[in-house]
């Protein structure tokens, strides 16, 4: 797979240079085979910050050489022309610190369009919404807004869950996040997720990002989304009681956060986490 994610960015149409900077986590580089055309690099480098993602993140940040950054996960593949086309917009919105594109989800059995539905994305619009359309392997950067006012991915994120919720918040507020909205970026989901079934690691990074961004505050069904989301992760992991009081707290501020309801009916035992997590995957969604 990294050898896939690595040859998708070397045949980007892009006219400028490429610089691929592997990251690998605490274990010594070793890089696919791939052949290099003039004006491309590659080049592994050892995490030596914090462990897991947001430290090896902020490891390829502080590595790069040139004014864009973007990032790619190992299982997932740029598809032809995404570069150029984010190019062309960081270029012509100068003010632009951050923009991405929507995405096609290979589960293994079928593949789903992600749009995200808009041009630009809003402070406010990711408050009230994750926007899942919008995946980190598609994010390119200003280093310069990572090193300066938007800042490195944050470290003591627990489980580094959510960095890319957490940087798109902090770049939204910088200026908005222009958006080409083809599905340029090929993200694999077969259940394999680091994440996937870590409920309480889950939780524990949602209460870290209510508490860092007092901005949920200014909206009843912004925070009860997110709180709706810690219900569902607590009662997942069976700390029932912890979840369904989340889940009451989340329905007085948003009566509408289906994922509360969820979380209530799987604390009184009547659905399974299981359950919900296969209906969901059918649709090509998560929870």
């Amino acid at each position: 797979m990294m050898r896939r994610a690595v040859q998708s960015i070397l045949d980007q149409d892009y006219d400028g240079d490429i610089e691929v900077i592997v990251v690998f986590d605490a274990c010594e580089p070793v890089l696919p085979a791939v052949g290099l055309a003039d004006g491309r690099t590659l080049h592994g480098v050892v995490n030596e910050r914090s462990r897991g993602l947001a430290g090896a993140r902020n490891t390829g940040i502080l590595a790069a050489r040139h004014a864009l950054v973007a990032f790619l996960d190992d299982d997932d593949a740029w598809l032809p022309g995404k570069l150029s086309s984010q190019v062309d917009v960081i270029e012509a919105h100068p003010a632009a610190s951050l923009v991405g594109t929507a995405m096609v989800v290979d589960d293994g059995a079928r593949e789903h369009e992600r749009l995200v539905g808009s041009g630009i994305v809003t402070h406010d619009m990711l408050l009230h919404d994750r926007i899942a359309g919008l995946h980190s392997s598609s994010f390119l950067f200003r280093r310069s807004a990572l090193l300066g006012d938007v800042g490195l991915i944050d470290e003591e994120l627990p489980r580094s869950y959510g960095e890319d919720y957490d940087i798109l918040l902090r770049a939204s507020v910088v200026g908005d996040i222009h958006v080409v909205d083809r599905p340029f970026v090929r993200v694999t989901w077969q259940g394999q997720s680091y994440f996937f079934g870590r409920w309480n690691d889950y939780a524990d990074a949602l209460e870290y990002l209510l508490a860092k961004h007092p901005d949920f505050a200014r909206s009843g069904r912004a925070i009860g989304r997110i709180e709706s989301q810690i219900a569902f992760a607590r009662v997942s992991a069976d700390r029932r009681r912890d979840g369904a009081r989340w889940a009451r707290r989340s329905l007085r501020h948003s009566p509408t956060q289906v994922k509360s309801y969820l979380a209530l009916l799987i604390a009184a035992r009547l659905v399974t986490t299981r359950q919900v997590t296969r209906v969901a995957a059918r649709f090509g969604k998560g929870i």
